[in-house]
């Protein structure tokens, strides 16, 4: 319903109704019980209609002329119970060219029993986008002031064409003459994280979502930098993204430096726990041993019969052997922090293998193994060579010691290199290992998880503190009566 001025002009209300339809703000009335409402003339011309021309009903304006991201905000504003003051809020409303800014200030009646709000709507859609064209300014020159080696680009959505600086030239290492696509722009990141890069601009363009990337780039020179790629939306009247404004910059330095102290924290947080891990096993197995030997030569001492103090003696020799291999163990396991400092050399995988299984080939020869290796994918390795040997020959041994009485063994061993690392693949059909109950126990110092007399419990926890120690992981999938796959990272 719209206000007309059906009476006299001299008439004080009329003259008001006059006056308030031919200014140039929009007002309107809102009953909240009913959600009946009532628009002066104005309120239709700063839309762009004629008075009439749109239905004039709370469902039409809130379904077809306010845009879906301010509903929200447009309802709290209208509907709060304490809304003495007057409540101002920045709208976009579907105008007869387009949806466009409003700044919408309404008030609730001063009287408890009326349920009303008034309020009125001003057109402030130059004002945004002047404020908006500001603030893009501001982002381009203030990145490009702050920051050295920064490059300004610009992807339009309709046509996906990509603008650069002069700087981003720079950045690629190629002459400004050329010109690039976005596909071949983003080609020049490293290839494990283009869908990342490729993903983040189609967000932007089809949610208006910002994104702000470190990624490592390879320039035309072949060079491997460390680039931080930032954007921002730039969305028109409509709520749609136009296109992607943002920066490139070369950060190479500052990203090295920060993961130098990252890789020298982590190194040294490792050393700790290791250190404070072998400081336990030495106080835990010395002290059994010593106080199994300290009980037996206190009774050796307190027996008088020849024959028990030989009994007595018996035990403090088996004792005294286990201690003797116990300290041989701690032994190796210093001897693996000792030997990280040796020099790495390129070993092959091959020749060490056929090392390990010439030394081990009686063992292999009695069970009637069969083993299987293939290190064609990477054949070569820079480690350290008495690793790689005790790694093998700890995995072999385990395969035929923990092996399935039905059936030969087959053993499986393989490399391959995925995202700049190289892997080893071990595995067997042997009796396996319930993960379920031991898988924490794997690698421990002194686990065992079957009844083999000859199981000590030492060579996966040496294995995986080898690997470990030059930056590698191992991890393990077993089934019981089905067999045991190693994964190992060796770089």
């Amino acid at each position: 319903m719209s206000f007309t001025d059906d009476h006299n002009p001299t008439d004080s209300a009329s003259q008001f109704t006059h006056v308030v339809n031919n200014t140039n703000a929009g007002i309107w009335e809102f009953n909240i019980n009913t959600n009946e409402v009532k628009w002066y003339d104005g309120f239709y011309r700063v839309l762009g209609y004629e008075p009439g021309e749109i239905e004039s009903s709370y469902n039409y304006f809130f379904e077809h002329l306010l845009y879906h991201g301010d509903k929200a905000t447009y309802t709290k504003s209208i509907t709060e119970r304490n809304q003495s003051n007057i409540s101002t809020v920045q709208i976009r409303l579907l105008t007869k060219h387009g949806y466009q800014w409003f700044e919408s200030s309404s008030q609730r009646s001063a009287d408890p029993s009326i349920p009303k709000v008034y309020g009125f709507i001003v057109n402030i859609n130059a004002y945004k986008i002047a404020e908006y064209q500001a603030a893009q300014k501001d982002l381009w020159l203030n990145e490009a002031g702050k920051l050295a080696k920064v490059a300004l680009w610009e992807i339009e959505a309709h046509s996906m064409n990509l603008i650069l600086s002069k700087e981003g030239y720079d950045i690629f290492e190629i002459s400004n003459t050329v010109s690039l696509t976005v596909d071949e722009a983003i080609s020049f990141f490293e290839p494990k994280y283009r869908t990342q890069v490729r993903s983040a601009i189609e967000n932007t363009l089809r949610s208006c979502h910002a994104f702000d990337l470190e990624l490592p780039f390879r320039t035309a020179k072949n060079r491997v930098i460390w680039v931080r790629f930032k954007a921002l939306p730039i969305i028109d009247n409509l709520g749609r993204c136009i296109s992607i404004r943002g920066i490139l910059q070369d950060i190479n330095e500052s990203k090295k430096r920060e993961l130098t102290t990252q890789s020298s924290l982590t190194l040294s947080h490792d050393q700790n726990k290791r250190l404070q891990n072998f400081a336990y096993m030495v106080s835990h197995n010395l002290r059994s041993h010593t106080g199994n030997l300290d009980f037996m030569v206190n009774l050796y001492t307190e027996t008088d019969s020849a024959e028990e103090r030989l009994e007595v003696f018996e035990h403090i020799k088996a004792i005294s052997s286990s201690l003797n291999t116990t300290v041989k163990h701690l032994e190796e396991i210093v001897q693996i922090q000792a030997e990280i400092n040796d020099d790495k050399t390129v070993i092959q995988f091959e020749t060490t293998f056929k090392q390990v299984m010439s030394a081990l080939q009686s063992n292999i020869t009695d069970v009637d193994a069969r083993v299987e290796f293939d290190f064609s994918e990477s054949p070569e390795i820079n480690y350290i060579p008495a690793y790689l040997e005790s790694i093998f020959q700890n995995l072999l041994t385990n395969s035929i010691k923990y092996r399935q009485q039905n059936h030969a063994p087959l053993i499986k061993c393989y490399t391959f290199q995925m995202n700049g690392h190289i892997y080893m693949i071990f595995e067997d059909n042997g009796v396996g290992i319930d993960l379920e109950r031991h898988g924490d126990k794997v690698f421990g110092m002194y686990k065992t998880f079957h009844k083999n007399a000859d199981a000590k419990g030492i060579g996966l926890f040496i294995t995986r503190s080898q690997v470990e120690s030059l930056g590698g992981t191992i991890k393990i999938e077993s089934t019981v009566n089905v067999g045991t796959k190693f994964t190992l990272k060796l770089t």
